[in-house]
């Protein structure tokens, strides 16, 4: 049993019938969707519909993101699979993953650049707000795939004590070369969290991707 479908999401902003794109909303550690609901607030955007999971136990797998992948699992594969039941969800509703962007923050900022890097494709667009793919340091990490121009935001500090500005560059790196249309920031906030910056930089995909009312 996957204990993170367990969990019940959560919907806000506009109605399928009445959107005019998607959005997947994936929550840290320690949090739930209703931080997550904090951030949509903060962008202010109308005409998106979005889509938030729960994490069981608010957390999406145990250990740090740069431990070895197994000092994760299963939670990280049920974690990974949870945010494709959400997808499915979406394009059910006519939302298909060209009409889906993909905000983040912390470690579910990281499950969605994990997401991205095992499952290349074109998105609507990616916010990643304080994290970068999973794994331990090491040799350059490379994949197969094509994101296909995806446009894809990460913005994080120098000085964030949870996810070292090195794996966002890193990051930033192998989405690049999978194909993506990356923009990195880089702040000099030290507490952990989403600053108006970030905001503004995830609130530019959602933006851009958002067609023009019909």
């Amino acid at each position: 049993m996957n204990p993170h479908l367990a969990q019940p999401p959560e919907f806000a902003g506009a109605p399928f019938t009445t959107a005019r794109l998607a959005a997947l909303v994936v929550h840290g550690r320690g949090q739930d969707p209703g931080f997550m609901r904090g951030v949509l607030d903060r962008i202010g955007l109308d005409g998106v519909a979005c889509v938030l999971p729960r994490a069981a136990g608010n957390t999406w797998y145990p250990a740090s993101f740069l431990e070895p992948l197994e000092a994760n699992q299963p939670r990280l594969d049920q974690a990974l699979e949870a945010c494709t039941r959400m997808l499915d969800t979406l394009r059910d509703n006519g939302f298909g993953p060209e009409r889906t962007v993909l905000l983040g923050f912390s470690q579910g900022a990281c499950l969605l650049a994990e997401h991205l890097v095992r499952h290349p494709r074109r998105y609507a667009g990616a916010a990643l707000l304080t994290g970068g793919y999973v794994g331990p340091p090491g040799a350059p990490r490379t994949a197969p795939g094509d994101l296909a121009g995806t446009p894809v935001f990460l913005g994080s500090s120098r000085y964030d004590e949870w996810v070292p500005l090195e794996r966002v560059t890193e990051t930033a790196r192998l989405l690049r070369e999978l194909g993506g249309d990356v923009t990195t920031e880089t702040y000099d906030d030290r507490e952990h969290l989403v600053s108006d910056r970030a905001v503004a930089g995830a609130r530019r995909v959602i933006e851009n991707a958002l067609p023009a009312p019909g």
